[in-house]
């Protein structure tokens, strides 16, 4: 037998200890600098949008869960290995002199200290930064509160689930993990100073070593308890249906629910057992007891469910699980915001007369032409200016009161895009001290386009895009009294501004104008520590040398408004499209937060990023959490000159109500919210998409119908993406849609967020949702339901609409002629629009030029309502020929650029039939000379067509004869004939 070897640490020379101090402050410098760097920027950002509570209250909250977690799972792992270390037997049994575990004794005795603390130490620090990214839930439940709604099986307050049950979860998740570290290094250390030997028969365990690893095992067994009493909240949030629905199924109430407790009651005597084997030096107590753990675990926590699963309630399980999916409906309706829907039984007629239609004067005349997510080239091709303005690749969709008459508006930020900049402007001085803001809020018609460039006979129409900016503050009929952009969208660098006259460049407003900042924005940058700061941040020398900073300067990084909201309010999930609004003279980026959770009892659990997926480009995509509970309970505005964060509450929130009470006055209340801010909220399009999602289920009433299945509804694939801008959408589903518009029900036109909805896996329509974004109903779901189809009644949805103007005559051969090799042809939204008790659906068709400062053009817009299709360069043209000559009129606003608008034909339009005057091939005076140039070889191509086929067999004139007749017909009149075969315009 071997006496144990002494213990102590040799010791360090004094060049040695020097060398070990400076070796460690190099490798914390390493791993710590950047970090600590980052912390300071941000100190600093926090300061200047007035948030640093939020900041010191999430650095102090994770640094006490980073000591707590660390403390529980590095002390409890101190005080097992102190213990075994101290219970060892005092003679180690050696089997030979090559015993491998000599030499690994000897070394842990050596440095004793080392591995006694350091191991606890790095497990600790390990354990305390991965918890301590957990501050969010803590917070939650200290400031939690009730909602004052109990769940149907527990009766506990939803909060009790939403703030503390989490908390209670993720406790017991660190126990466990600190109590089987502790086992497992009480077993290391047992069996290496040889407490635990394997030799002999069966082998042998010391006392000590028994006592210890029992006890541990007894501690883990009753944390398995109460694991097994929580359990019994989780079914709540049970997936076993999924995905038909979420919660607590007939199974999991009459099986697992009574299994848990029993299994909580095994637990405690297991528990028991192993405490008592501990002291009555009896293994047989702890292997029966584990024993029983398991069996009773398979048997009673798994088979029995299963059985009473798989023959009771699968054969009978639209009436055994009836009255569960009767409380996630009522969950669902309650956690989504789905409890304000307005259901509404509509005809769905496919005929009208001229006089219903000219009777809508709230839909007709407001129907939206301009397509947002087409428009960015024309945008900035028209009124961009500069080559380093630009646009957001999806323009936005607000509403305006301009000249005493309200209606929707294209809008757009002309931002600072410095990726713009041309090769001999990007000096560094250019990109941060120059070009560092945008200038002018830019407003177009929705619903109109510029009739005089059309009727002088270009391609297509131009919406009627104006801007105010600093040299005209009203150029775009909305009065900006500070036109200047700092902070948007496109602002993805920093920005030096201010400083001293004759001293800083100036930054640009125009060629003959130069601008100091003189806002609120901004870090100061104008003192040596500061520039240190920075030019080691941006990695740059020349923030730190360059004569331009100064007395005044200021630095603008975080620029981008969904960052900004982001960073004062990171428990928000913010919104994908943030859109400019002019308030108060002032442009404000407008931001949506959303409060979610994924621990509603029996609500539905959804996809974030599934749901908000759609055909849609330009906007930021939502992460694919998974929720059951939204609200759109904070509206966000970021100025667009200062870059101030202003948050206000929208709608009363208990998860909203926890975060004020975390940062007090960082969230403003309601009241504060002015009434022309009001006006610009939109209601969100995620959240939206979100709930359409659920609308196309939840709208069923009965627990048997919805089990059935037959009468949900689906969001359509997006038919406009085939042949689109971008091709690779194709089959992704189609947006919604921002419309200003009356429907049934409404006594004046809103502005609202639509979208329809087609039977399940159907592409016939089965209803249509919208919601208000007024402010007197804001918020308000009115769903018009159609009657079941039979076979003979029904109503076409976008896929099947879509599929009949590519197959109308008109428009198919019009589109072979004009999607030639130097034209692209590009379909806008297809909207749906509820019109004299029927759908009346609209598509606009832009054409562009392959160049590359070309830009889509409105060329032709299609319409069909039931089965008739129009098709012609105008609305008023296409709404003639569904509904009657005259109809037409009532979508022409007496403001609309001079008067009626005419059917001129275009230069990329068909040759005119044989007696007709064919239109002069020069363009449009504003046409660049690339598309003149490629209008008039299209035209002189078409008219050689023309020529050629006047040689062709009779069957080609009595074709040309049939559609003349179909015109007459029609009532179209020989100024917009039909294409044909032989170039009919």
């Amino acid at each position: 037998m071997a006496t144990r070897p002494p213990v102590s640490l040799p010791k360090l020379s004094r060049r040695s200890r020097i060398l070990l101090v400076i070796a460690s402050v190099v490798v914390l410098a390493l791993l710590l600098g950047a970090r600590l760097l980052d912390t300071y920027v941000d100190w600093l950002w926090f300061g200047e949008v007035g948030a640093r509570q939020v900041f010191t209250t999430e650095i102090l909250t994770r640094a006490v869960l980073f000591l707590v977690v660390a403390l529980l799972v590095g002390g409890l792992l101190a005080v097992s290995l102190i213990v075994a270390y101290r219970t060892r037997p005092v003679f180690v049994p050696v089997s030979g002199a090559d015993d491998p575990l000599a030499r690994y004794r000897s070394t842990v005795v050596a440095r004793i200290r080392v591995f006694g603390i350091g191991i606890p130490v790095v497990a600790g620090i390990i354990a305390g930064a991965a918890g301590q990214g957990e501050w969010q839930r803590a917070q939650l439940f200290l400031n939690g509160t009730n909602f004052g709604k109990t769940d149907p099986e527990f009766g506990n307050d939803i909060g009790f689930y939403a703030f503390d049950l989490p908390l209670y979860n993720w406790l017991l998740g660190w126990a466990f993990i600190a109590v089987a570290l502790a086992f497992v290094a009480a077993l290391v250390a047992h069996y290496l100073f040889g407490g635990i030997r394997l030799a002999g028969k069966g082998g042998q365990i010391a006392g000590p070593a028994r006592v210890q690893l029992s006890i541990i095992a007894g501690v883990f067994v009753l944390l398995k308890g109460l694991e097994y009493f929580l359990d019994r909240y989780a079914l709540l949030l049970s997936d076993r249906n999924a995905p038909l629905f979420t919660g607590a199924t007939f199974t999991d109430l009459n099986a697992v629910l009574p299994a848990k407790l029993i299994l909580l009651c095994i637990s405690v005597l297991c528990a028991v057992a192993f405490f008592a084997g501990a002291f009555l030096r009896n293994v047989q107590l702890p292997a029966i007891a584990l024993v029983l753990m398991i069996l009773s675990g398979v048997l009673v926590g798994t088979a029995f469910p299963a059985v009473l699963d798989q023959f009771s309630v699968k054969p009978n399980a639209n009436e055994k699980e009836a009255a569960s999916i009767q409380r996630n409906m009522d969950a669902t309706r309650d956690a989504y915001g789905l409890t304000n829907v307005e259901y509404q039984d509509y005809t769905g007629k496919s005929e009208a007369t001229p006089t219903e239609v000219r009777d809508d004067e709230g839909t007709i005349p407001n129907i939206r032409l301009l397509d947002p997510s087409v428009l960015n080239p024309t945008f900035t091709q028209r009124v961009g200016r500069e080559n380093f303005y630009g646009f957001s690749e999806k323009l936005d969709v607000d509403r305006y009161d301009v000249g005493g008459e309200r209606q929707d508006y294209i809008v757009a930020a002309k931002e600072i895009r410095t990726e713009g900049l041309a090769e001999n402007q990007r000096t560094w001085i250019n990109r941060h001290l120059v070009y560092t803001h945008g200038n002018g809020f830019v407003a177009a018609p929705a619903n109109k386009i510029d009739r005089a460039v059309e009727d002088a006979g270009s391609d297509g129409g131009y919406p009627l895009a104006r801007t105010s900016d600093t040299q005209n503050p009203t150029g775009a009929g909305i009065e900006v009294t500070e036109p200047r952009i700092y902070y948007g969208e496109l602002a993805t660098d920093y920005a030096i501004v201010g400083g001293t006259p004759g001293q800083a460049p100036g930054e640009y407003d125009t060629a003959a104008d130069r601008y100091l900042y003189q806002g609120q924005g901004g870090v100061p940058i104008d003192g040596w520590l500061n520039r240190l700061v920075f030019a080691a941040k941006e990695g740059e020398r020349n923030i730190l040398f360059s004569d331009a900073i100064g007395d005044n300067s200021k630095i603008m990084y975080n620029r981008d408004p969904r960052d900004r909201v982001s960073k004062v309010a990171p428990w928000l999930t913010v919104d994908g499209d943030p859109y400019p609004a002019v308030v108060d003279g002032r442009i404000k980026w407008i931001v949506d937060g959303y409060t979610t959770l994924n621990n509603y009892p029996y609500a539905q659990q959804t996809q974030l990023g599934d749901a908000t997926q759609d055909s849609l480009a330009g906007v930021a995509r939502q992460q694919n959490a998974s929720i059951n509970y939204i609200r759109n309970s904070v509206k966000a505005t970021v100025d667009a000159f200062d870059g101030t964060v202003s948050l206000y509450e929208q709608e009363k929130d208990p998860v909203l109500e926890a975060w004020k009470n975390v940062f007090p006055g960082i969230v403003k209340p309601s009241s504060e919210i002015s009434p022309e801010l009001r006006e610009h909220f939109r209601y969100p399009e995620d959240i939206f998409k979100v709930q359409r999602e659920l609308l196309a289920r939840y709208h069923v009433q009965s627990p048997q119908e919805f089990y059935s299945t037959q009468t949900f509804w689906s969001v359509p694939p997006d038919p406009t993406e085939e042949g689109g801008l971008d091709p690779q959408n194709a089959g992704a589903k189609q947006p919604a849609y921002y419309i200003m518009a009356q429907t049934p029900g409404q006594e004046r036109p809103t502005f609202q967020l639509t979208s329809s909805l087609t039977a399940l896996e159907r592409q016939y329509l089965a209803a249509w949702v919208s919601v208000s974004s007024d402010p007197a109903d804001y918020g308000k779901f009115r769903v018009l339901k159609l009657p079941p189809a039979d076979g003979t009644n029904q109503n076409d949805g976008p896929v099947q609409v879509q599929n009949r103007f590519q197959s109308d005559q008109r428009f198919a051969e019009q589109r072979t002629l004009l999607g030639n090799q130097s034209v692209n042809i590009i379909n806008g939204n297809l909207l749906t629009l509820p019109v004299a008790d029927g759908f009346l659906y609209v598509e606009p068709i832009y054409l562009e030029q392959r160049n590359e400062n070309s830009y889509p053009q409105l060329a032709r817009v299609l319409v069909s309502f039931g089965p008739k299709v129009g098709f012609a360069p105008t609305l008023e043209g296409a709404l003639d020929q569904v509904f009657g000559q005259g109809t037409g009129d009532s979508a022409t606003s007496p403001d609309q650029d001079g008067g009626p608008p005419t059917q001129q034909p275009s230069p990329t339009s068909p040759p005119p039939t044989s007696g007709q005057e064919a239109p002069p091939p020069g363009g449009a005076p504003n046409q660049n000379p690339d598309m003149a140039q490629a209008s008039a070889d299209l035209q002189a191509a078409l008219a050689g067509l023309q020529d050629a086929q006047k040689s062709q067999s009779d069957a080609i004139a009595a074709l040309d004869a049939a559609v003349r007749k179909y015109q007459e017909l029609a009532g179209q009149g020989a100024s917009t004939p039909p294409p044909t075969q032989n170039g009919g315009g």
